[in-house]
């Protein structure tokens, strides 16, 4: 990464993944996850699962197979994306066309900002200046909390802004922080439960609307927790892949829960397929190849706060 990043638990000094190349007829196709850091879903957890549905992979088992073969997380999502990618290369469809969703636009997406200091916040904030949206990430420590959400609001009273506070409140404190989200005109909360604990929500009338990232994993979770949510936000790491992330789409317009798209981190090669997910969402988060040191793609990818995937890049977008 070209520098720490700190949120509410955690910090990151680097952001390893795994990569999925699948090969037939002389197309490559390639996924790419960074798993979930909070699920134990590390490198070595994936590279284990993906080694042990190998031989069903290639002996031909395709994306609807996948979804019986492995459980949600990293490892089903970079074979997933590797999956789509071949298909569009063998069939010279782009994956938004195979996806029913017509042409690849450009999107805004988030720049987000990590839980340091009010004055690191602004130089890390003054590294985007052409960014339309921001996400700022709170860390539990209210007072530092309500200071860094008023720093950004000074440094840019314009701009959309949201917080995600990663599991990082309980009940006790949920309604001093909705007086700082009025107070600083914060758009999105966005997770401030324990995962496990979204019992603790009920009967609280958050003043923003309220996002879950951490406690809906996939479409078995968005069912059961969508009346406590407006938002959820869609990671492909998270639900296990591009095929897993369509149907939680199809499912939240059904539950009238509202639509964002966010990553793990990763490359551009991990932000490519949830760029596809970002053409149905109201929300893009899809900044996380902007904090890479060593991402060629990236220079190409984030223009004027928007994101787009270069031609040619990956699933014939």
């Amino acid at each position: 990464m070209r520098e720490p990043f700190r949120i509410a638990g955690y910090q990151f000094h680097s952001m390893p993944s795994v990569v999925v190349s699948l090969r037939q007829d002389g197309v490559c196709g390639r996924g790419e996850a960074a798993g979930v850091y909070y699920l134990d879903d590390d490198p070595g957890h994936m590279a284990a699962e993906i080694e042990r549905v190998r031989p069903a992979i290639e002996a031909g088992a395709g994306r609807a197979d996948l979804l019986q073969l492995l459980p949600h997380g990293g490892a089903r999502n970079a074979i997933d994306c590797a999956l789509w990618d071949l298909e569009a290369g063998l069939s010279g469809r782009s994956v938004c066309d195979m996806a029913g969703l017509g042409v690849a636009k450009p999107l805004v997406t988030t720049f987000t900002l990590p839980a340091d200091t009010p004055a690191a916040i602004l130089d890390r904030l003054a590294s985007f200046p052409a960014a339309h949206a921001l996400k700022l990430k709170l860390d539990g420590d209210l007072d530092a909390d309500v200071a860094r959400m008023r720093a950004v609001r000074v440094a840019r009273p314009d701009i959309w802004l949201s917080v995600d506070a990663n599991q990082g409140y309980g009940p006790e404190s949920f309604d001093a922080l909705a007086a700082a989200l009025v107070e600083n005109n914060v758009a999105l909360l966005e997770q401030p439960n324990r995962r496990g604990e979204e019992a603790g929500l009920d009967g609280w009338r958050c003043p923003v609307p309220l996002a879950a990232d951490e406690s809906i994993l996939d479409s078995q979770e968005l069912e059961r927790h969508a009346s406590r949510f407006d938002v959820v936000n869609i990671k492909l790491d998270k639900c296990g892949g591009l095929t897993e992330a369509l149907r939680m789409v199809e499912l939240a317009r059904k539950l009238g829960v509202r639509l964002m798209v966010g990553n793990m981190a990763g490359s551009s090669l991990a932000m490519a397929p949830a760029f596809v997910v970002g053409q149905v969402c109201e929300i893009v988060d899809l900044d996380g190849a902007w904090f890479l040191a060593d991402d060629a793609v990236a220079s190409s990818m984030y223009r004027a706060g928007t994101c787009v995937v270069p031609g040619g890049f990956w699933g014939g977008l």
